[in-house]
């Protein structure tokens, strides 16, 4: 199946999977409380599909345009109420009834989270232990104590077993602290406490890669540059590349290792090389054009090859986290937490300028991530899918109207002034939301574009 396949399938299975999740939040807390609900609908526009169910004769739709979703309920201000069903109409109820019916569609994106979160840590997460294999001499790791050997067994009070978790963790801890606390343990044993200075720092660094603006370069095995399986739809095979290929040079560098040639392939997207290759003992020159792919850090080239098999990781080098039931509940809850808490913080960031309005992705960087995490394997996905998911949580709580946040918003001052916000100022501020999140969109899709095209 082709990436661009993929890609869309696993970006519907996304989005209607968070969106049907989040409605139902509303949908249920609305039930819950009496309040009558009249369609449910997952995504926007032309009815694709709709039945009516249940004692209220709810409509329930799939729609054609699947960014978003809504649950309509009975409500006096869109339609004329039969005195009989007054009581059971949304704007008839309680301010604090209003409040968790609109909450419940970001809490249960959390929820949602905090289920995935535990599936994964069920199933284990398989990793590379945090040893580090570089340390640039005279950079700011160097300078603080770091050795090549040392592998990161804390940073704070997380325990840190993989690579994964020692760059989510540096990134939490470089956010809002001067410096970051650290525990190393070197080739014999001995654990020593390092502090790494991060204070003079800017914020886009300490995002795009701050494990290696400080002069640290994980371990990695020393494969051979030769070509291994090739993604069908790559620029690899379509270049007329073959497995069993060896990589002498890139546009006349040479190549001593396949580490280098992803390093080489990842700093040239949409550019076109010439690569000089061994096939069974003839040399040629090869031009490829290595596509692009959008990352947190930037984009970054690939041309869809793999390395040959050379032997697994070492077993001294392999980490898996996995927990029992209970305790991937608490794993579950703490990871939730700190991601909601860093998108958030990012979130200000943005706002206030320290970190680019570039990072803003839309609906095709989000496919190409579903799409590469689905192939990937199911801990992967539900690791995405987690994210995605404390992303529209977060998202819909930030106090802009339209959003949940912003009906929040209304409600809160509702308490304060012991009325509710005349209808007149809350079209004001629909018309200001709708202005907002129209430009939100237009940027997403820019940037979405601009890391397609590689610009």
């Amino acid at each position: 199946m082709s990436t661009f396949i993929t890609s869309v399938l696993a970006l519907i299975v996304t989005l209607g999977l968070l969106i049907a999740f989040h409605e139902f939040g509303h949908y249920w807390a609305a039930r819950k409380l009496g309040v009558k609900v009249l369609r449910f609908s997952i995504g926007f526009g032309k009815p694709l599909w709709s039945r009516r169910h249940g004692p209220d004769d709810t409509e329930y739709v799939i729609a054609a345009f699947p960014l978003g979703g809504y649950v309509k309920m009975l409500d006096e201000r869109a339609e004329e109420v039969p005195e009989s069903e007054r009581h059971r109409a949304f704007n008839n109820q309680s301010v604090w009834r209003r409040i968790v019916i609109v909450a419940a569609g970001p809490v249960f994106n959390f929820i949602f989270a905090i289920f995935a979160f535990w599936l994964m840590y069920m199933l284990g997460v398989q990793g590379m232990k945090p040893v580090i294999g570089e340390v640039t001499p005279s950079s700011i790791a160097a300078e603080v104590g770091f050795r090549a050997g040392d592998e990161i067994v804390t940073i704070g009070d997380r325990a840190t077993p993989t690579w994964g978790a020692v760059r989510i963790t540096l990134l939490d801890k470089a956010l809002d602290q001067d410096s970051i606390e650290l525990r190393v343990r070197d080739d014999d044993g001995r654990e020593r406490q390092l502090s790494l200075p991060v204070s003079g720092i800017p914020t886009e660094n300490k995002q795009e890669d701050l494990l290696r603006y400080v002069g640290i370069t994980p371990w990695r095995m020393n494969y051979p540059p030769v070509l291994g399986e090739l993604a069908s739809d790559g620029a690899a095979l379509k270049a007329g590349l073959q497995s069993g290929d060896r990589i002498l040079s890139t546009d006349g560098e040479p190549i001593t290792d396949w580490m280098s040639l992803v390093e080489f392939v990842r700093a040239h997207p949409q550019q076109t090389v010439k690569l000089q290759i061994d096939r069974d003992g003839l040399q040629q020159t090869v031009e490829v054009h290595i596509a692009s792919l959008a990352t947190d850090g930037g984009v970054i080239g690939r041309i869809g090859a793999g390395p040959a098999p050379a032997g697994s990781l070492p077993e001294e080098m392999q980490a898996e986290i996995r927990f029992g039931p209970i305790s991937a509940v608490a794993e579950a809850l703490s990871k939730t937490w700190q991601m909601s808490s860093l998108t958030l913080r990012m979130i200000g960031k943005m706002i206030v300028g320290e970190v680019s309005l570039e990072n803003l992705s839309g609906p095709i960087t989000i496919a190409t991530y579903a799409g590469y995490s689905a192939s990937v394997g199911i801990t992967s996905f539900l690791y995405f899918l987690a994210i995605i998911s404390i992303s529209l949580g977060v998202l819909n709580l930030l106090p802009i109207p339209l959003l949940d946040g912003g009906h929040l918003m209304y409600y809160l001052v509702e308490i304060v002034k012991g009325s509710p916000v005349s209808d007149a100022v809350q079209m004001q501020f629909q018309r200001l939301g709708i202005a907002l999140l129209a430009m939100l969109m237009l940027l997403a899709f820019y940037n979405d574009l601009n890391r397609l095209w590689g610009g």
